[in-house]
């Protein structure tokens, strides 16, 4: 039983071992790596600019290693129109094959020699620098411009993809190092760079898994210092092991995670991002097993020890059946954000509780606070944070206005929005304003290890509406008891007064002899009193009630409700009135009499 034991032990012992083993695999020399492409960072640039004619500007720098054959094809059949420049410092052979539209110059110096199956006209020799600054001065100067720059190295293919060579941006070509391949409107084929290379890749994988782990290790006596990094398969991760002092430049990290013991530089920020862990042996398995650790991954996709002359070079990751995908992309459509940034979009919501989006066709009121959420994608395991520097709305009408728009910072913790920030803006100054339809833009900024960099712009259209006006109320008078007694009083004074004139012209006009003055006399201080006191009650009635609060303007003048007094009064108040006023204007002229 214990002999069975023990074969059991050994037989599992060995299983363990063979299983850790398969995990990693031993590297060696290859020609032609299936993952990993090797080229340069040459200097070129590209542009926006096209002559008056709509014809491009190129020029196109060729350089050889001296054990190449010297010799590449052009093929410009359904190219836009353009004129091509050709420079080399080299003697070289081009086969070349154009249309119309296509006008070469070439160096009255210069030993490249075109030829071609039959006779064309197109091809001029003209005496231009060398120099590359020059050469693009002297072109700016003849075409007014330049639009694009390139340097290839061991050129054998050429071709034009019929695509426009402008993108959006700057009209000046100021040459960079650059990745040639980036350019859509041309399709390049080199020979392979001299460089050595290992690669290997493990036995067990999982072919149904999507995601990759590609390991990049470059050995302690390598020349390679800096590295460029273009990876064209989604739901990858890349492990690059360095010598000390390696720099990293990710060229499109949105879909990368990474991990390395050197410098990362990304291009959305300025600033280097510092290792992730330290690795000094370059031993492949050691660097394997670092991967797997890293990743918590079972196994990778490939390994590839690189090796090279140059101390930078471009890499491109991913599979070379998709590199004719990869070589001519489609056109880059035009956003807000610059080329390889974070891209980022901006949703509105009605209350801070940040629950409730406004739909894009939403009309927001000038008199409503708005609060923004800016939000963007990860880059590979980085966690950048946006910082918002300035807003602006812009009016999309005939007559443009632009306004700096005053905004708050919101509360916005990590689990809550891990890869966004909050902030609250206000729309009074725009109530002044007779346009409706403006574009929010707004300006951020990329912050690592407070380290921030350029983080392009985000804008997205709004459509604003006036809030509604009341219309002013009509003045409201309130007349409370002393108002009326006032009044009331007021009346009897003016009565008083009204019977003093008429006593006072009694007096001045006289009476006749034959009348009995003295019953005149005598009834006429109870007549007085009998005015003033009906004065006094028209005087409180127009005060209760001829000047009432108004229903219609919505602003009651009083607690109690008053009804309105009628038009029409009745028959015995208007015989009472009626008989009372003719006795009032008959007293003075029975007295005359």
């Amino acid at each position: 039983m214990k002999a069975y034991v023990a074969w059991f032990a050994l037989l599992l012992c060995v299983a363990v071992a063979a299983s850790a083993s398969s995990q990693t695999c031993d590297p060696t020399e290859v020609n032609d790596n299936p993952w990993v492409y090797v080229s340069e960072m040459l200097i070129g640039c590209w542009t926006s600019f096209i002559t008056e004619d709509k014809a491009e500007v190129h020029i196109l720098n060729l350089n050889f290693a001296a054990t190449d054959a010297k010799m590449f094809s052009l093929e410009m059949t359904n190219a836009k129109p353009m004129n091509l420049i050709l420079t080399s410092t080299d003697a070289v052979y081009g086969l070349h094959t154009i249309n119309n539209d296509v006008n070469i110059y070439i160096n009255n110096d210069s030993i490249i020699t075109l030829l071609a199956n039959q006779q064309q006209d197109n091809v001029h020799k003209q005496h231009f620098p060398t120099q590359e600054e020059e050469l693009v001065k002297w072109a700016r100067q003849k075409f007014g411009g330049v639009t694009s720059f390139t340097t290839v190295r061991n050129l054998k293919t050429i071709s034009s993809t019929g695509t426009k060579g402008t993108k959006p941006g700057s009209g000046h070509c100021i040459l960079r190092n650059e990745d040639a391949l980036e350019k859509h409107f041309m399709k390049i084929e080199t020979a392979p760079l001299a460089s050595s290379l290992k690669s290997c890749s493990p036995q067990q994988q999982n072919p149904s898994d999507d995601s990759e782990l590609h390991i990049i290790n470059i050995p302690e006596n390598a020349n390679i210092r800096n590295v460029s990094l273009r990876v064209d398969s989604k739901k990858t991760s890349v492990l690059l092991r360095g010598p000390q002092g390696t720099t990293w430049t990710f060229l499109n990290p949105q879909h990368t995670q990474f991990g390395s013991n050197n410098d990362i530089l990304l291009p959305t920020i300025t600033h280097k991002i510092e290792p992730l862990f330290t690795l000094n042996s370059d031993n492949a398995e050691d660097v394997q097993r670092k991967a797997l650790d890293h990743f918590k991954a079972t196994t990778f996709t490939s390994y590839t020890e690189l090796r090279s002359e140059d101390s930078m070079v471009l890499l491109v990751l991913g599979r070379k059946d998709s590199a004719a995908e990869i070589v001519t992309p489609p056109i880059p459509p035009i956003t807000t954000n610059a080329p390889h940034q974070m891209p980022l979009q901006m949703q509105l919501y009605t209350s801070p509780d940040y629950r409730s989006p406004l739909d894009a066709n939403t009309k927001v009121q000038s008199d409503k606070r708005i609060y923004a959420e800016i939000s963007g994608h990860t880059l590979g395991d980085i966690v950048l944070t946006i910082k918002v520097i300035s807003c602006f709305v812009r009016s999309t009408g005939s007559c443009p206005v632009e306004k700096k728009l005053p905004f708050m910072p919101e509360a916005c913790s990590l689990n809550s929005c891990p890869n966004s920030t909050r902030l609250s803006f206000s729309l009074d100054q725009l109530q002044e304003l007779t346009s409706t339809t403006w574009d929010l833009e707004c300006s951020v900024k990329l912050c690592y290890s407070e380290k921030c960099g350029d983080g392009g712009r985000v804008k997205r259209n709004l459509e604003v509406t006036q809030p509604c006006l009341q219309p002013p109320s009509p003045p409201c008078f309130d007349f409370g008891l002393p108002g009326v007694l006032g009044i009331a009083f007021g009346g009897f004074l003016i009565g008083v007064l009204l019977i003093g004139a008429l006593w006072f012209i009694k007096i001045k006009t006289g009476y006749p002899t034959s009348l009995d003055i003295s019953s005149t006399a005598a009834n006429l201080p109870g007549k007085a009193f009998f005015l003033s006191f009906y004065w006094s009650f028209l005087s409180f009635s127009s005060g209760s009630y001829w000047l009432p609060s108004h229903p219609s303007s919505g602003c009651p003048c009083s607690g109690a409700k008053r009804q309105p007094v009628s038009t029409n009064p009745s028959p015995s108040e208007n015989s009472s009135a009626n008989a009372s006023i003719g006795s009032t204007q008959s007293t003075p002229t029975s007295s005359m009499a």
